[in-house]
């Protein structure tokens, strides 16, 4: 999962960003929002944190964005505002979840994970391919109906190549959205994560390489 987190409060940013990260998440962070409406106009996050409360470009502006865009990502607003009032002004900007300041860190943690699991729109959440299917939903992959145990990392990946439905997907574009932005482009993350998780898949191969060009699914 990717996710940004956009927050004027650089260490309370941080801290989350590291603390998700520390789950294998893939994590941005802003502390603006003109910033973090760039970041979600480039990329594609299935989950924004969002303080609501930023100088400049609000959070309300950028969930406003967002949804405007019709693009697939939830976004969880951060307010120190506790009153019933202004939750309810979030979620009518079109919020998915609200989380008052201060937080116990694994509260927010299931919140994100609970918006990641959710599919988006027009996202069928479960993928199938030659007998492999995830359930992106529940969090699960089997093939030939046998459950097989994946890393968050291999997860991503492999659920971007069945969303690919067999076309190529290059490294740079698994990077880009199975990774946050500090990925390496020159690491060979990309290449270790494919290895691992063909070994996990089994035989007969699943995953192909294209040479100089990347990965697709094939029979």
């Amino acid at each position: 999962m990717r996710v940004l987190v956009a927050d004027d409060e650089r260490v309370l940013a941080e801290t989350v960003a590291e603390g998700l990260r520390g789950l294998a998440l893939a994590v941005d962070v802003v502390y603006d929002g003109s910033s973090a409406l760039d970041r979600v106009l480039t990329n594609a996050y299935e989950v924004v944190v969002l303080d609501r409360d930023m100088p400049g470009l609000s959070g309300d502006a950028v969930c406003r964005h967002i949804i405007e865009s019709g693009r697939d990502t939830r976004v969880l607003m951060l307010t120190a505002a506790a009153g019933i009032r202004e939750r309810v002004e979030g979620l009518n900007l079109g919020a998915d979840d609200y989380l008052i300041k201060p937080f116990a860190f694994a509260e927010l943690v299931a919140r994100v994970q609970a918006l990641g699991r959710r599919p988006g729109k027009g996202i069928t959440p479960v993928l199938q391919h030659s007998g492999l299917v995830m359930d992106t939903g529940q969090h699960t992959v089997t093939r030939e109906g046998l459950p097989l145990t994946l890393t968050p990392k291999e997860f991503s990946v492999l659920r971007v190549l069945l969303r690919a439905g067999g076309a190529v997907v290059s490294a740079e574009e698994l990077l880009e959205q199975a990774w946050d932005e500090n990925a390496n482009p020159f690491t060979n993350s990309v290449r270790v994560t494919v290895m691992k998780l063909r070994k996990k898949l089994g035989d007969p191969p699943l995953i192909h390489t294209v040479s100089r060009i990347g990965y697709r699914l094939g029979p």
